[in-house]
């Protein structure tokens, strides 16, 4: 089967394509209550793009057609606008500086709260179990994962990966500053990679939009690293907001290495902890709440 060529970038020649692309969202949100209308645009136009040419389509307005009449698309495109690039331990430094700069302020606690947001299929949230089992404060900490993406949500919630993967997750989880063997949380059958169960046993997996949703409860950290740089900056500032009225004071945000909070409305609330892994306290400000 021939398929028609994909449509150009934007020129002046092609000045419609970006109408399409608003249009094919603002479908996905009404029709579906699917919120991507504030993602920044050339993020949205690759991975539309993509689905057009993985779908056998030759237009925009021809994926907007199957928005409407077919859930396996909407449920594909979704996917494909999801972040869902993760490892395990991904920027080590990142993790090690958890262990020593945040573990230590909150092990008295009698109870521990923790939101990974945008969890994709689930290695950083079961990278944080491990640290906080190592740490011996595993068995009072919850963990609430979420995402947009049920798929991905319900690889997390089957905790297994490809074997292969795991020589750089071993390799990450010791430079993290991990104090065991690494393959001591996990078996494997037939080349894939079950982790335990008791790293499941605090995990709460959950679907949740940062672009619509709301606060569910106050944390004592928040993990959201490498999914609000795809977002417009009205989109993130609602999610630093949106933050913000989530974490205790004080509360540890940690962010990825190409996002900040320097330039937020909420910049002035909050004292770094760890500047190259991006890591912040909040100390103050407009809803705060002391646990």
């Amino acid at each position: 089967m021939k398929i028609s060529k994909l449509p150009e970038p934007e020129t002046e020649e092609n000045p419609g394509e970006r109408i399409e692309i608003e249009l094919l969202l603002e479908a996905l949100y009404r029709v579906h209550g699917l919120e991507f209308r504030n993602y920044a645009y050339p993020f949205v136009r690759r991975r539309i793009l993509h689905r057009i040419s993985a779908e056998r389509l030759s237009t925009i307005s021809g994926l907007q057609e199957k928005i409407f009449h077919d859930s396996g698309v909407v449920a594909r495109l979704v996917a494909d606008l999801s972040i869902n690039v993760t490892e395990m331990f991904r920027n080590p430094d990142f993790f090690q500086a958890v262990r020593t700069k945040i573990i230590p302020k909150i092990r008295d606690y009698p109870e521990i709260r923790i939101w990974h947001a945008g969890c994709s299929s689930g290695e950083e949230v079961f990278s944080m179990a491990i640290l906080l089992y190592e740490a011996g404060i595993y068995h009072k900490t919850r963990l609430y994962a979420t995402d947009i993406c049920e798929q991905a949500l319900q690889k997390a919630r089957q905790g297994i990966i490809p074997l292969e993967r795991m020589k750089i997750y071993t390799k990450n989880y010791h430079k993290a500053g991990g104090i065991c063997a690494f393959s001591e949380y996990y078996t494997v059958r037939n080349k894939t990679v079950f982790f335990s169960s008791e790293l499941k046993n605090n995990v709460i997996f959950a679907q949740h939009n940062l672009a619509t949703d709301h606060s569910f409860n106050k944390f004592h950290i928040i993990i959201c690293r490498n999914v609000i740089i795809y977002f417009n900056k009205v989109l993130q500032e609602r999610v630093y907001h949106l933050f913000h009225n989530s974490l205790s004071v004080p509360g540890f945000l940690g962010l990825g290495e190409k996002e900040g909070l320097q330039y937020s409305g909420i910049a002035c609330y909050y004292h770094e902890v760890a500047k190259e892994q991006k890591i912040y306290v909040k100390l103050a400000g407009p809803g705060t709440h002391n646990l």
